[in-house]
């Protein structure tokens, strides 16, 4: 698939709580909370124009008895990705809109991933540098298959300060 990098865009907002919307009335009691993540929830920071979206369930197993009904939705049913205990589904085709992860409530990828969030909202400069990093990496690297791999080294040190900030934030409270 293409790198597709885009200013932030306000509407990424609404197409995610559009598509929270719709997913409750499938998942219905299934899905205990569901959060904007990556970079399209993060105000300023350049982004492909997918909404990545984490549903948070009570059972993990059950998801999977939706997957018919997903795909009978135009959904693409990607199964785990390669991540153990994460069911994946992909909604747009080669012109993805959105990425919808399904997570149990105790899986440890959902703080991860919603600490890296939180902690780009709190420091424009982090979103600023970052903006700036997948900008040299979309003129070098035309794919996704290329982009997100050469991506992973820088993301995987920003986590790092995102747990870091968050392990202080949680000693001062």
């Amino acid at each position: 698939m293409k790198v597709r990098l885009s200013e932030y865009s306000e509407n990424w907002t609404r197409l995610f709580q559009e598509e929270a919307d719709f997913l409750m009335t499938i998942f219905r009691d299934e899905i205990l909370q569901i959060e904007h993540f990556g970079s399209s929830s993060v105000p300023g920071l350049k982004a492909k124009p997918v909404i990545d979206m984490i549903c948070i369930v009570k059972n993990i197993s059950n998801v999977d008895l939706f997957n018919d009904k997903m795909h009978s939705l135009g959904y693409d049913v990607a199964g785990d990705w390669g991540i153990p205990g994460r069911r994946l589904f992909r909604k747009g085709g080669e012109n993805r809109t959105h990425h919808i992860h399904f997570y149990q409530a105790d899986n440890p990828q959902i703080e991860r991933h919603l600490i890296f969030r939180d902690y780009l909202r709190s420091h424009p400069g982090e979103v600023a540098r970052y903006s700036r990093f997948k900008e040299e990496l979309a003129q070098h690297f035309e794919n996704t298959s290329e982009y997100s791999p050469a991506k992973k080294a820088f993301v995987t040190r920003m986590e790092q300060l995102a747990l870091a900030w968050f392990a202080e934030t949680q000693q001062s409270i």
